[in-house]
């Protein structure tokens, strides 16, 4: 078979992208407003979809000789952003034009363009126990019997948005949950539900999401740092469902710059004594991290990029007594603009050491937003393509998650490089074109 009949009959099993996409998103603040109001401005005609791989982003098919590097978005049948609908949960009510100027990331002049439409977007009511989250207080929650009855609550705003829509994706935008580990009830799908019913604590407010949510058949994202889907309970239902699912915690500022700086340092057997971490950030998130319970959860996923990238097993004279330290303080004058500030102390040839500092004046939600977007539209892609949707976790997104989930007994690829690479060749792969394994011999010869 030709290349080409090749490449159509795998372009041939997706579905394509016909109608409305509704996105559900649950935690209704700074990113996911963000995320709309950018989005609305960018069908107006009034911005670029900067930052986003799945807008913007061109990718390479076949030898660099042929020049042939379509946009991504014209290479895969993506939703198209005119076709988006919103909805979600928040704890705070009022419509997304109050939440968006009481999140300060948009100037009013942007936002007052597209009033209107935020206007006409209000969340329901979430749910939401303070025992998770105890910095927040919840104004517009949902109230019921057991978690059960909330969960079934929310298939029910699930089932009457898809009356409205053609097809859906969750995206996890709300606070970072209390640490939790995995327990018992999280084992397997007939604990978990019967957990449900006993209002048991190990099941978290994002877990009740996600089990509606795949229980609707719906993709399910996981923005935050909560244990979440990572349990058999939930991805043994992914997988039996058929129903895509990818996380967690979006990589936005210090822990992307890390996973860029990591790797060359890898990359050129520069060894690594120390790397002191540290963030200011004023909005909701600053505040909820405050909380040592919630800090815990958010530092796991920050702290296990760098033995993963760097490997110290293998490289032990480089690697393996390095001191990691990671702090988040809370400042409320900074709001959403957030200072990562970085001290590495590094070392080279014959143990001289050397120092880079960097110093991140990023804005959290102008980061994570395009990030959110892309995760949502190759979601949505996943789940109209069979060789992706069978198998439940989507680790080719490992590239927008600072901790990205794997199957049980492999590591997650932190790297940012090689992340773009399996994001890119997974691509390829279901639309049948070849490869690019950037192999020296390709040119020379015959």
């Amino acid at each position: 078979m030709s290349n080409h009949n090749a490449a159509n009959e795998a372009a041939a099993q997706i579905q394509p992208a016909k109608g409305k996409l509704g996105v559900m998103i649950p935690g209704m603040g700074a990113v996911a407003t963000t995320l709309i109001a950018g989005v609305e401005a960018v069908r107006k005609g009034f911005a670029k979809p900067i930052g986003s791989l799945a807008e913007m982003g061109t990718i390479r098919l076949g030898k660099r000789t042929e020049g042939n590097s379509p946009l991504i978005k014209d290479f895969v049948p993506l939703a198209d952003l005119n076709d988006l609908v919103f909805t979600g949960w928040d704890i705070f009510g009022g419509n997304l034009y109050d939440a968006a100027k009481t999140a300060q990331v948009l100037d009013r002049d942007q936002l007052d363009q597209i009033k209107p439409f935020l206007e006409g977007i209000e969340p329901m009511p979430a749910v939401f126990d303070k025992h998770y989250v105890k910095r927040l207080d919840g104004k517009k929650v949902k109230t019921g019997r057991s978690k059960c009855d909330l969960a079934n609550q929310i298939r029910n705003d699930i089932a009457e948005f898809k009356t409205r829509t053609d097809r859906q994706v969750m995206i996890w935008c709300g606070s970072t949950e209390i640490f939790l580990e995995p327990k018992e009830v999280h084992s397997t799908l007939e604990k978990f539900e019967k957990g449900l019913v006993n209002d048991d604590p190990d099941i978290a407010p994002s877990m009740i999401y996600a089990w509606a949510c795949l229980k609707e058949g719906i993709p399910f994202i996981n923005g935050a740092p909560n244990l979440t889907v990572d349990i058999p309970a939930l991805q043994d239902l992914s997988k039996q469902a058929g129903v895509p699912t990818a996380g967690k915690d979006f990589k936005t500022g210090q822990t992307f710059m890390k996973t860029v700086l990591a790797p060359a340092f890898k990359t050129r057997m520069l060894g690594l004594s120390g790397w002191y971490s540290t963030n200011i950030l004023g909005n909701r998130d600053g505040e909820v991290l405050d909380d040592p319970d919630n800090f815990k959860t958010k530092e796991e996923t920050k702290l296990g990029v760098l033995d993963y990238i760097l490997q110290p097993k293998l490289h032990p004279d480089l690697y393996k007594d390095i001191y990691h330290k990671v702090r988040i303080n809370y400042y409320p004058p900074r709001g959403d603009n957030k200072e990562g500030w970085d001290n590495i102390d590094i070392f080279g040839w014959l143990g001289y050491p050397m120092q880079i500092k960097v110093d991140f004046l990023c804005r959290d939600s102008i980061l994570a937003a395009p990030l959110a977007l892309d995760l949502i539209l190759f979601m949505d892609l996943a789940n109209r393509t069979p060789a992706l949707k069978k198998l439940g976790m989507q680790e080719w997104l490992s590239f927008y998650f600072k901790a990205p989930t794997v199957p049980e007994g492999l590591y997650p690829e932190h790297d940012l490089f090689i992340q773009s690479m399996k994001l890119k060749n997974t691509l390829r792969h279901i639309m049948g074109e070849g490869l690019i394994t950037h192999l020296g011999l390709d040119y020379y010869g015959d």
